[in-house]
């Protein structure tokens, strides 16, 4: 079976909620594509990830919403190398980087204005334009 992912020194995936196969990768590569199972499907148990806080498990199903199979499941595939051994460590690393972005809390949007002067401009502008417009109507049809 395979080691666990560290994450983080607090957050790890334990083995028992990985589950790993290996299945034929699409696209080019010959008759290699047809004999050699090199795409690696990864699929990981959520729940079973260990040191997420509640809003850092909350971010990450919201991360992977797309990525859930019909058991709620985070399925991460790799096909990127023609190795197997690789596309296996490609797809623990995109896991462990799903996590990490997880762990870190959105930032609170500050509620701006436009400046006075930025408003007025574009009044103006308005104000100009249809001006244009206005004087190239026919007389008497802008009453």
């Amino acid at each position: 079976m395979s080691e666990a992912i560290i994450v983080t020194d607090a957050v790890r995936i334990p083995p028992s909620a990985l589950t790993v196969h290996a299945v034929r990768a699409s696209g080019p590569g010959g008759q290699n594509v047809n004999k050699v199972a090199t795409k690696i499907d990864l699929r990981v148990d959520l729940a079973a990830v260990e040191g997420l806080s509640d809003a850092a498990r909350v971010r990450l199903g919201e991360l992977a919403r797309h990525r859930l199979d019909a058991d709620g499941r985070l399925v991460v595939t790799s096909q990127a190398t023609r190795n197997q051994a690789r596309n296996l460590e490609d797809a623990r690393a995109k896991l462990a980087g799903l996590v990490r972005a997880s762990l870190v809390p959105p930032r609170r949007r500050v509620k701006t204005a436009p400046p006075v002067s930025a408003r007025r401009r574009r009044l103006t502008g308005k104000k100009r334009r249809a001006a244009v417009k206005r004087w190239r109507s026919r007389p008497g049809e802008n009453d």
